[in-house]
């Protein structure tokens, strides 16, 4: 008897050690992430505030000069109407990309109005039709929200590259203590074992993120019939994570 004793002891030691190993594992990836998060918006910033002033300035400077031209000097006021072209289209480049960096509208705004920036934005770039479909919320911390936005932005990019949708849904309810993210789509789909197994297209980052929070990844889907793809993530893994509350 004392053998046994001894040996659920020892078991019971090591499940503990495990679930120990288990959060600071968690602890520490959070905060890799986090640190992520905030050089994308450090950059994000820097683009805006930094590269975008200055093509600004630089496109008003051209313009400026354009229109002193004499008025027979078509060569050269052609030549300026170019630069100031290339200016504007590096200028609304520069733009979107601190937007995909790190979006203002989340820090500022939050969840619901990135989202909806978010599938406008799709909506316009890939000619599918994308929805949002939201209910009321709990607060959630700042880390929570960067999740679902990332979550739901890696997804509906696969949509844009590989499905050939026309119409795509994204459903954020929570249910059950738990926040359940949808991306539905009616394209072509796919083999969700060999995508999960692969762990292409950011399936694989989209889990080991949930996986810091406590949540998961499924994927549905036949091919030529669409994919539905569903996060979810416990509402109280807020509780682990103290300090970042928006």
């Amino acid at each position: 008897m004392d053998d046994l004793h001894d040996l659920r002891r020892q078991y019971q030691q090591l499940l503990e050690r495990l679930q120990r190993n288990e959060r600071e594992f968690r602890r520490l990836g959070r905060a890799v992430w986090r640190v992520q998060e905030d050089e994308r918006r450090r950059l994000a910033r820097d683009l805006h505030d930094g590269v975008g002033q200055n093509l600004t300035a630089l496109k008003h400077r051209l313009v400026q000069l354009a229109t002193a031209l004499p008025a027979g000097d078509a060569a050269l006021r052609d030549q300026f109407d170019k630069a100031i072209a290339l200016c504007a289209d590096t200028l609304e480049d520069t733009r979107n990309m601190s937007r995909l960096l790190r979006p203002p509208i989340l820090d500022d705004l939050g969840l619901e109005a990135a989202l909806r920036w978010l599938v406008r934005s799709q909506s316009e770039s890939s000619g599918a039709e994308v929805t949002l479909e939201m209910e009321p919320l709990p607060a959630l911390d700042t880390d929570l929200q960067t999740l679902l936005f990332r979550v739901a932005q890696e997804a509906l990019n696969n949509v844009a590259k590989h499905a050939d949708a026309h119409q795509v849904m994204v459903r954020l309810v929570a249910r059950g203590g738990l926040l359940q993210l949808q991306v539905v789509d009616d394209g072509c789909g796919c083999d969700p074992a060999v995508v999960l197994k692969a762990g292409g297209s950011g399936v694989g980052g989209m889990r080991e993120r949930l996986r810091l929070y406590g949540g998961g990844l499924e994927l549905h889907s036949v091919p030529g019939e669409g994919t539905r793809l569903r996060a979810v993530v416990p509402l109280d893994s807020v509780a682990e994570n103290p300090g970042t509350a928006a």
